[in-house]
């Protein structure tokens, strides 16, 4: 009985192990992304100090860092994967991510929101919310980041 359950145990620390490994091998894009477009941000623009990070993957892929500027002031900075002009804007310029979700639940208030990120679409800032309908379906709703105003959906997926 002992060595059964020694066994079970060690087998679970393999799978345990094996699983962490192929995680972070996986990450190790994002992360060097990640710093390339830090480094870039900060470069470029008055990026001081970075709170968050995300990847968008529209008609073209931008990385969007949420961090604050040399004042203190709370900024997001739109780097584009390939060639383009890096976008700064301040968080007050636009609305927030709990507006852009009312504005979607005003909408269709038995949305189930998967996510919410920022992102850029024909040099549009916007907020991309994933949501899951009534009958389990994904749709897509993108929000003008500085109007609040819907710029397209995309449902029933």
């Amino acid at each position: 009985m002992k060595k059964a359950i020694w066994g079970i145990i060690i087998l679970l620390v393999i799978c345990i192990g094996a699983g962490s490994l192929i995680y972070f091998n996986s990450m190790k894009p994002v992360r060097a992304a990640e710093s390339k477009a830090v480094e870039l941000a900060k470069k470029e623009t008055d990026l001081y100090e970075t709170e968050d990070f995300n990847l968008y993957h529209g008609t073209e892929t931008y990385y969007v860092i949420e961090g604050k500027d040399h004042d203190g002031t709370s900024i997001y900075v739109w780097v584009p994967e390939k060639t383009g002009k890096i976008v700064t804007l301040k968080q007050s310029d636009g609305i927030s991510r709990n507006e852009a979700i009312n504005r979607l639940k005003q909408e269709k208030n038995s949305a189930e929101i998967v996510s919410v990120r920022l992102g850029m679409e024909k040099n549009i800032p916007l907020w991309e919310i994933h949501y899951r309908s009534g009958s389990d379906l994904i749709n897509y709703y993108y929000i003008d980041f500085k109007t609040g105003e819907w710029l397209k959906k995309i449902e029933n997926l």
